[in-house]
């Protein structure tokens, strides 16, 4: 199981996958917006998206868990 954190405080603009969806290393999975600035959130490795924990919308703080994928 790998979480899937925000890397800085924001709100999510978008998010890019479902549940149950394969992703790839390096593929986004979310957009979040900090100070105008679009910034996307990539898996870090191959494999499905098992939780979806914010949707677009929620501010996040940094260090939040976004998204548990499974291997």
């Amino acid at each position: 199981m790998i979480e899937i954190k925000a890397s800085m405080a924001g709100t999510v603009l978008n998010v890019l996958v479902a549940a149950g969806d394969e992703v790839t290393a390096g593929q986004d999975v979310i957009m979040l917006e900090s100070m105008k600035m679009e910034i996307p959130v990539d898996s870090p490795l191959n494999g499905v998206v098992q939780e979806i924990k914010a949707e677009a919308g929620d501010f996040v703080n940094e260090g939040d868990i976004l998204m548990i994928l499974t291997t």
